[in-house]
């Protein structure tokens, strides 16, 4: 990446912030008794009004603006005419264009009131990213990264989902590099000025193991348990980082004030 990234990084703060104004836009419908689809839908006209698209959307098939992972799904649930229940935790994952350029995060939502165990993961959760996030700097490996994650999940009693990663984007979705959420110290690839990615740990409750449903997307954890995501994207400077995905609402982590 060459040093004149400062454009760069103009551009996908303006992605990024639709993104978060998305899910900040969404967050009042996340209610006991309303549909995934429903908030497919809201998601799907919020970033066509505001002149930009829906990367997920017909992306190697599939057939939704957003992912919506209900309690179980790791990831990549697809929007449906299921209804969210009181107590259940659901994760949200946008990614929108604006000319040509990517934004990419995620929050996790509680439906109603939540269990204390519930809340323990997704805190855990969120606290693994944010802590992940404030150590990015010129010079560190990707490896500091997962170890970071991985450390701090695993002293709470959780464990970090393997089978899935970040990953380099800006006008492309899906780019190197990998951003392990797991692993040592020093391995991977140094970050350099310039490099834009995402880090987006999914948290089990139980063990780190999942599997495809027979939709070809849906990632659920093998045993059942529980499990949670946050993600942003972001941008390494010289001297630190830039978050491209922060809620302007200040919509961090559940419960969100609305």
């Amino acid at each position: 990446m060459s040093s004149n990234y400062k454009e760069s990084f103009e551009q996908m703060k303006i992605a990024g912030s639709l993104a978060a104004k998305t899910l900040d836009e969404v967050t009042s419908y996340v209610v006991p008794g309303v549909t995934t689809n429903k908030l497919d839908k809201i998601c799907y006209e919020y970033i066509k009004d505001n002149g930009a698209y829906s990367a997920p959307l017909f992306y190697r098939g599939f057939p939704k603006t957003c992912c919506t992972s209900t309690n179980h799904v790791v990831c990549h649930g697809i929007p449906s005419d299921k209804y969210l229940n009181e107590g259940d935790i659901i994760n949200i994952d946008v990614t929108t264009i604006v000319n040509g350029w990517h934004g990419d995060t995620s929050r996790m939502f509680f439906v109603g009131d939540v269990s204390v165990k519930s809340k323990n993961l997704v805190a855990t959760t969120y606290e693994s990213m944010m802590n992940a996030i404030s150590i990015i700097k010129s010079g560190i490996s990707t490896g500091d990264i997962g170890e970071n994650i991985q450390t701090y999940v695993e002293k709470k009693g959780f464990s970090v989902v393997r089978d899935f990663s970040g990953h380099g984007i800006g006008k492309i979705f899906h780019e190197p590099p990998n951003i392990l959420h797991y692993g040592n110290k020093g391995e991977g690839i140094k970050l350099t000025p310039g490099m834009m990615f995402t880090v987006e740990p999914m948290i089990n409750e139980g063990t780190y193991n999942t599997k495809i449903l027979k939709d070809g997307w849906t990632a659920v954890t093998k045993d059942k348990s529980l499990s949670a995501q946050f993600e942003h994207t972001i941008g390494v400077t010289e001297n630190g980082y830039e978050i491209f995905t922060q809620s302007q609402k200040k919509f961090y982590q559940p419960p969100y004030q609305t």
